[in-house]
């Protein structure tokens, strides 16, 4: 276990601090989380707003911005084309707009949501980020946290980097998704959804920043380790997105929507708010493969 003071860095090793003309940046910490302000996002993106929140982005690994009155799913859409086209979840519900998932639940649902992980790291190619936009929101309770997972690998010690370089990884969904489902619907997912492998340890695709990858929901097991080895290194290499000040927390109120950057985080929906509900619409960015 680590005591005491901790390696926290916003930028990338030889990245330099950005000018913003149009945007307003409000750390939320001084490495990793901010609101954004100064920027209606109803209207439409110009090509030198859009660099600036792809630069936000980069830089603070996951936005929020509040008070967007008239957020539409078209908006939403709109939003996340800055980074990328849509790309769907098989697991999610659609809506009646493509590339739009609506996660609905009060706290007492069926999910696997409040638990720490990235999302569709189970597909070969697992998507950049995620717009979410707040429909219906309790009035207590309902936060999502965010883990800056670059500061997590950052923090590890000499040995355990040097053990995990150049390791790969095994992801699957079926240990999550699969357990609300029958033998035959397992089946038939399997056909379309194999395993993948990722490396333990990516460059991120655009900053080139070292990055833990791995997490507790997908992950399942590190290739070329007894099933010993295996279970004493991903309980440490999972746990270090639970550390405090890698995280950040968002209060979620009507009209915010939140951007993060999947690759270089996970993140948690707190599961509080019960008899309560909350209703939010998720665009995921299509990914690229990973190194």
């Amino acid at each position: 276990m680590h005591y005491g003071s901790r390696v926290l860095e916003r930028l990338a090793p030889g990245a330099e601090q950005f000018a913003y003309r149009l945007l307003e940046i409000g750390p939320l910490t001084p490495h990793f989380g901010a609101v954004v302000g100064g920027v209606d996002l109803t209207a439409p993106i110009t090509g030198e707003l859009a660099a600036e929140l792809r630069q936000a982005l980069l830089e603070w690994k996951v936005i929020f911005f509040r008070g967007q009155r008239g957020f539409t799913s078209a908006h939403q859409l709109a939003l996340s084309g800055v980074w990328g086209p849509p790309e769907a979840n098989p697991f999610f519900a659609r809506t009646g707009t493509p590339g739009v998932s609506r996660l609905a639940k009060d706290a007492k649902a069926a999910g696997n949501k409040n638990i720490w992980h990235s999302d569709h790291s189970f597909m070969a190619n697992p998507s950049l980020g995620a717009v979410l936009r707040a429909v219906e929101v309790p009035d207590a309770g309902g936060d999502t946290m965010w883990a800056d997972m670059a500061a997590a690998y950052d923090n590890l010690p000499a040995d355990l980097k040097e053990r995990i370089e150049g390791l790969t990884a095994v992801h699957d969904w079926e240990a999550s998704w699969g357990a609300l489902m029958n033998d035959e619907q397992k089946a038939a997912f399997r056909e379309t959804w194999p395993q993948v492998e990722h490396p333990v340890v990516v460059r991120h695709p655009r900053s080139g920043r070292r990055t833990l990858y791995v997490n507790e929901p997908f992950t399942r097991r590190i290739k070329g380790l007894s099933d010993a080895e295996n279970r004493e290194l991903l309980d440490i290499l999972v746990l270090q997105a639970r550390i405090p000040e890698f995280q950040v927390r968002f209060h979620w109120e009507p009209d915010s929507v939140a951007v993060w950057d999947n690759i270089a985080t996970q993140h948690y929906a707190v599961n509080d708010y019960f008899p309560r509900r909350r209703v939010m619409e998720r665009i995921a960015i299509a990914g690229v493969p990973l190194s």
